[in-house]
């Protein structure tokens, strides 16, 4: 089962090294330049057309200057590396991670501990298309059509949503996939003076991806996720809490698994280059980290760590009900200020 994956994982990363040898190094990297690490963010099947430089092959240790490879107590450290770290600096983060990497679980963890708010490309298409805004019924139009989503358009799709945030601290799931739209994002992010500031790159080895995929099961109506190594349903093959019985994605097995590994090596690598040099021009505001682990319980306190540490103005919940969603911020901001309003009368009858 593992030998296509090895096949195929082998020649990928045996074009990235070709490239790497061109790819400027340091001490601080130095034990990380083997390691294949990045990925595009998930989100709904959507084929996006590529440019041709986002198919060249880019080594994924990203050396540089201001970038850094980011074990828990790297991001501990001080100095010039660290001057955009203020108490005001806002956390606009996206992450890359291999298929299976544990971008999801990592993201689930932030938001349910952190006042921070999680959006996908796909709910963002879905709430514009039931909204039926105007970039929502251009959109509907397109992909029931059966077309694909311009990058204009999807920029609209993300950056709508995005601009009414203001100073709120987000993460962003599913774009950008490609370095056209990684231009163009920053640019109308720069142009607002909302530039991203914080990039997270998840390195984990091929085989530990290969084997948990191989043993993930879920129950469809929920997207609860099982694992049959560290997270097993109580009932096998049944859904803890309703009973229902699981299944296995159609693109988990080792054939798909490698194209995946393939597609995201071509696609993610350009980005990944571009926004290591963001990262290391003089004065930039963003912040990318890579994080090396082979589970998410290895990877999360390194995370959590370069959160607290840069940007100390990220709160934690406070909130019971941990209110995540775009929708579900608004909620809780009026719930609260209700809330305030019935102590008041409380205490002045």
């Amino acid at each position: 089962m593992s030998s296509l994956l090895r096949s195929s994982a082998s020649s990928a990363s045996s074009w990235l090294r070709t490239a790497a040898t061109a790819a400027p190094s340091t001490s601080r990297h130095a034990g990380a330049g083997t390691r294949s690490s990045a990925a595009a963010a998930s989100g709904p099947r959507r084929t996006i057309s590529q440019s041709t430089a986002s198919r060249k092959a880019i080594a994924f240790t990203l050396n540089t200057t201001r970038s850094e490879t980011a074990p828990a107590q790297d991001a501990s450290g001080s100095g010039s590396r660290h001057q955009h770290g203020g108490d005001g600096k806002v956390l606009r983060m996206i992450m890359f991670g291999k298929p299976g990497a544990g971008k999801g679980t990592l993201t689930g963890r932030l938001v349910k501990k952190y006042d921070i708010v999680s959006m996908s490309t796909g709910d963002l298409l879905r709430q514009h298309i039931a909204e039926k805004t105007e970039v929502g019924l251009l959109a509907e139009s397109i992909v029931a059509s059966g077309g694909l989503l311009p990058d204009d358009i999807m920029l609209k799709v993300v950056t709508s949503k995005l601009d009414m945030l203001q100073n709120r601290h987000w993460i962003l799931d599913g774009f950008p996939r490609t370095l056209g739209q990684g231009k163009m994002f920053d640019e109308h992010l720069s142009a607002k003076g909302t530039p991203l500031s914080l990039i997270v790159n998840l390195d984990v080895p091929d085989d530990v991806i290969l084997s948990r995929i191989s043993d993930r099961w879920v129950h469809l109506p929920s997207g609860r996720v099982y694992n049959l190594s560290y997270n097993p349903p109580k009932v096998p093959g049944h859904d803890d809490e309703t009973g229902e019985p699981l299944t296995k994605r159609p693109d988990d097995n080792p054939e798909v698994f490698a194209r995946r590994l393939e597609q995201f090596y071509a696609s993610t690598s350009p980005l990944l280059a571009y926004y290591s040099a963001q990262a290391a021009s003089s004065g930039s505001t963003t912040r990318l980290v890579t994080l090396s682990g082979s589970t998410s319980d290895e990877i999360w306190p390194q995370l959590e760590n370069v959160i607290r540490t840069h940007f100390p103005s990220v709160q934690q919940r406070q909130d019971v009900k941990r209110r995540t969603s775009l929708s579900d911020a608004v909620l809780a901001q009026r719930e609260q200020e209700a809330r305030k309003k019935g102590e008041a009368a409380v205490r002045n009858p």
